[in-house]
C-alpha cells in the first residue's frame, strides 16, 4: 500500500496570501518543504486507487503526480479547504462507463448534496459531468477494491468530521486530518498502526485543531510504528520541527510518499 500525501497545508495553504513571514518567504522556493497545498492524500495498492478529499489544490496537485484515474473519493468533512476542488472530479469521470463512488458520514454527505446538488440531481445525464455514487458509510466500515477502509470519528469544530484507517496487506495507515479531540469510542481504532498522520496547525492554542505539543502527546499515546505531523499552518517551519519531533515522527510534506 502507497500513501501519497498531496498537500500537507492548512486552509490558507503555504505561502499565505498577503504574508511575508520567514516561512511563507521560505515556502516560494523552489523545492521547499514549506510549500503547502491544501490537505490531501492518495492511498494507492496494484488495484486500488482511493482520493481522499477534493481540496481547492486537487487541479494542480493531479497534474503533478500524473493523477489520471481514481476508484472513488472519501470525504473527512465538509468544510471548503477540503471540498472546494470537487468541480475537478470531472477528469475523473470522463472516461468511466459507471458514477464515481463517494463515501462520506451522514452529515458530509448531506452537505455536499446540497452545495452540488445539480450533480447528485437524477437530471444530471450529461457526458463529461460529474456523476457521483452516493455512499453514505455511518461511521462504518466498508471495502473499496482491495483495501479495507475504518471510518474514525473525532471532534473538530461544529461539523461531523472522520478520519480513516485504510488496511491491506497486513499493513495499517491512519489519516485524521483535522481533530481536536479524540473520543473514547475512536481511540481504539487509531492504536498500533504502522503509520499515522495527524492534524498539527502551530503551536500557540487553537481551538479546534491540534497544536503541535497536543499531536505528540497523542501520537505516543496510540503509539504507531511512524508519526506524521499535516495539515500545518504557516507558523511552523518544516525543517525547525523536524529536528524537533520524537525519534519516530517527523513532518509530513507535499509529495512525501509511504511504502507500507
Amino acid at each position: 500500500m502507497q500513501i501519497l500525501f498531496l498537500g500537507t497545508g492548512t486552509s490558507t495553504g503555504v505561502p499565505q496570501i498577503g504574508c511575508d513571514c520567514a516561512v511563507c518567504t521560505q515556502a516560494k522556493e523552489p523545492g521547499s518543504r514549506n510549500h503547502r497545498w491544501r490537505s490531501s492524500i492518495l492511498v494507492r495498492t496494484e488495484k486500488t486507487t482511493l482520493l481522499v478529499d477534493s481540496c481547492p489544490d486537487l487541479h494542480e496537485q493531479a497534474l503533478r503526480h500524473g493523477l489520471r484515474a481514481i476508484d472513488a473519493i472519501l470525504y473527512t468533512h465538509e468544510h471548503l479547504d477540503h471540498v472546494a476542488g470537487f468541480d475537478e472530479l470531472r477528469a475523473f469521470c470522463w472516461h468511466r462507463d459507471t458514477r464515481l463512488p463517494l463515501y462520506a458520514g451522514t452529515g458530509t454527505m448531506k452537505q455536499l448534496k446540497r452545495m452540488y446538488a445539480w450533480a447528485f440531481s437524477e437530471e444530471n445525464t450529461w457526458k463529461g459531468y460529474i456523476h457521483p455514487e452516493a455512499h453514505d458509510h455511518a461511521g462504518n466500515p466498508f471495502v473499496i477494491g482491495d483495501i479495507h477502509v475504518t471510518p474514525v470519528l473525532v471532534q473538530h469544530g461544529f461539523v461531523e468530521t472522520y478520519g480513516y484507517v485504510f488496511r491491506h496487506g497486513g499493513k495499517s495507515f491512519g489519516y485524521v486530518p483535522d481533530i481536536k479531540e479524540l473520543p473514547e469510542s475512536s481511540a481504539a481504532k487509531l492504536m498500533h498502526l504502522d503509520a499515522l498522520a495527524m492534524d498539527g496547525l502551530c503551536y500557540p492554542q487553537h481551538r479546534t485543531h491540534l497544536t503541535v505539543d497536543e499531536n505528540i502527546a497523542l501520537m505516543q499515546r496510540l503509539s504507531p510504528k511512524s508519526g506524521f505531523i499535516t495539515h500545518s499552518g504557516h507558523r511552523l517551519d518544516y525543517y525547525r520541527l523536524a529536528d524537533s519531533l520524537p525519534d519516530f515522527m517527523e513532518p509530513a510534506f507535499d509529495g512525501l510518499t509511504l511504502e507500507l
